[in-house]
């Protein structure tokens, strides 16, 4: 199951299921994208970790990211849900699909 964090409130403002948000400092609008990476340095190369982005962040956070030779994939959270439900594992490691923190709240 998806592990990422959440709002907690429904799309109508009223208590609801759980709905992702973006990882991006402060930003608690829905997340839409998720993009997957890992820092060379100390992940070997087949383990994935996850930021979410919104729609609005999306470009930021996967610059953040693609200037550090950080980023591998940018897929829409649907998408990496239903391939996570076929039974595949949509980042190809461990730590998949688990959201860490964005830039700005200390990743590694």
């Amino acid at each position: 199951m998806i592990s990422f964090p959440s709002s907690d409130e429904g799309p109508s403002g009223s208590p609801g299921p759980e709905t992702p948000v973006c990882s991006a400092k402060g930003c608690r609008a829905d997340a839409v994208w998720v993009l997957a990476w890992n820092n060379p340095k100390l992940h070997t190369p087949e383990r994935r970790k996850t930021w979410l982005a919104c729609a609005e962040h999306r470009e930021h956070l996967s610059s953040f990211l693609s200037v550090r030779g950080f980023l591998r994939d940018v897929v829409e959270l649907a998408e990496w849900r239903a391939r996570q439900a076929a039974g595949s594992d949509p980042a190809d490691g461990p730590e998949a699909p688990g959201a860490t923190g964005g830039p700005e709240r200390g990743a590694s």
